[in-house]
């Protein structure tokens, strides 16, 4: 009985830092079109603020898995909570001297520490309890990682998307006074949101340098690394990651600016039902769309993509223990490549919502693919985790070049891209549905 409330408590405390990653994840999209104005970047140029996050990912993974191997899981959770804490104070000197390498270099190290975190915690939390309730505890985590995901457009599109941004023949035109004001509060824009993030991390660091956690993981065997890269099963998952994040990430970074090519403001803005919706969200931070910028009342509806993956994990669990896993996986995937299939042949409203749409579908993929690859490695499954976790490095990678895509050939185009991806995971579900027949 003490060992299950011991489980059931570390269960409930790593789960926080599933919604924690989730949230300061998806806040870096809010940036994307902001940065964009600022510095007055290409779309290409602007993703790497994606592509510096998501790099830490392939360069951290193995190291952060060595690390942890040395100084035990939760004075690793304590370490990545600190390097996180780090990052986001780096956004405060980024913000006040508008330099963009150090905003990149703050995304690096917020994704350093981020990484730590899921190298311990997607294996961990499967392995806190019975082999059988593996898959279940997963999805349930990661409800909450979507969870975060789900708040942090609203807090984007309320916080760092509400005010227009001058360009530079605008700036360029105010006296030196009101040039440093502007300056000032373009910068506390970024500034504060961070600052509070930085010191809630900070506290949750020191609440888990006093939590009690159960070691439920022995140590992986010398050579692990070589031996899983000979498996093909494990290489067809881990490219089932790469590809997965990559395209989540693509769509979730450029829906503001896919909105606002199709000038879908002026269509809202027109629609009583849609201006209520945004009104209705925005109304629990005690805002309006009255008089603020047009992304602002684009970005709020971002809030179903990611809800939509918070709803849909919920419903996944339900399915997958009445279905194959591998078999929802490949439903999943071809209702996603459908509804892209739909926006890019549309416009207005049913473009927008299709597209948002994908969000559910995308719920259970990252979830399915980690535990269908971890099937069978036994003692290799926290070294197969880091390799995993190093495949999320295709969230810079796949939407530096969706933004490559929209700079040369447009949005349309673009995502055509994001259904090659998800035509794989198809193909890597269809895979597995065939042999857990056979």
């Amino acid at each position: 009985m003490k060992e299950v409330k011991s489980y059931k408590s570390s269960f409930i405390s790593v789960t926080i830092l599933f919604f924690l990653w989730g949230f300061i994840t998806v806040l870096v999209d809010s940036l994307v079109p902001r940065l964009k104005e600022v510095f007055e970047m290409s779309y290409a140029k602007t993703v790497l603020v994606q592509f510096a996050f998501f790099t830490a990912f392939f360069v951290i993974s193995l190291p952060a898995g060595a690390i942890l191997t040395k100084i035990g899981y939760k004075k690793g959770i304590v370490l990545g909570l600190v390097i996180m804490a780090i990052g986001c104070l780096l956004f405060y000197p980024a913000a006040e001297y508008r330099n963009f390498n150090v905003f990149l270099i703050g995304y690096f190290t917020l994704a350093a520490g981020i990484t730590v975190l899921q190298v311990a915690a997607n294996p961990y939390v499967a392995l806190l309890g019975s082999e059988d309730g593996a898959s279940s505890r997963l999805n349930l985590s990661q409800a909450f990682n979507s969870l975060g995901t789900t708040i942090a457009p609203v807090v984007g599109a309320l916080f760092l998307l509400s005010d227009s941004v001058k360009t530079s023949k605008e700036i360029n035109l105010l006296n030196s006074t009101d040039k440093a004001s502007y300056y000032a509060a373009e910068a506390a824009t970024v500034q504060t949101p961070f600052l509070f993030i930085a010191a809630f991390i900070g506290i949750l660091a020191l609440t888990f340098s006093f939590i009690k956690l159960p070691k439920v993981m022995e140590e992986s065997p010398k050579g692990g690394y070589l031996a899983l890269l000979k498996n093909k099963m494990m290489m067809l998952g881990a490219l089932g990651i790469f590809v997965y994040v990559g395209a989540e990430v693509a769509i979730g970074s450029f829906l503001v600016n896919y909105f606002d090519d199709m000038n879908l403001a002026v269509i809202i803005a027109e629609n009583q039902t849609m201006m209520n919706i945004a009104n209705t969200i925005a109304s629990t931070f005690n805002k309006t769309f009255s008089n603020s910028d047009p992304k602002s009342l684009l970005g709020i509806f971002i809030i179903f993509y990611w809800g939509g993956a918070m709803i849909g994990r919920f419903i996944g669990a339900y399915l997958t223990k009445i279905m194959s896993p591998a078999r929802v996986l490949s439903i999943f995937a071809l209702l996603a490549i459908a509804l892209i299939a739909i926006s890019i042949n549309t416009v207005g409203l049913i473009s927008m919502w299709s597209i948002l749409a994908v969000g559910l579908f995308n719920s259970i993929m990252f979830p399915t693919i980690f535990t269908l690859t971890l099937e069978g490695l036994g003692d290799l499954k926290a070294q197969a985790s880091g390799l995993l976790c190093m495949a999320i490095v295709g969230g810079a990678i796949i939407p530096f070049a969706f933004g490559s895509l929209i700079d040369g050939f447009g949005f349309k185009t673009a995502f055509i891209l994001t259904m090659i991806c998800y035509g794989y995971i198809l193909y890597y579900g269809m895979i597995k549905t065939s042999k857990t027949i056979k």
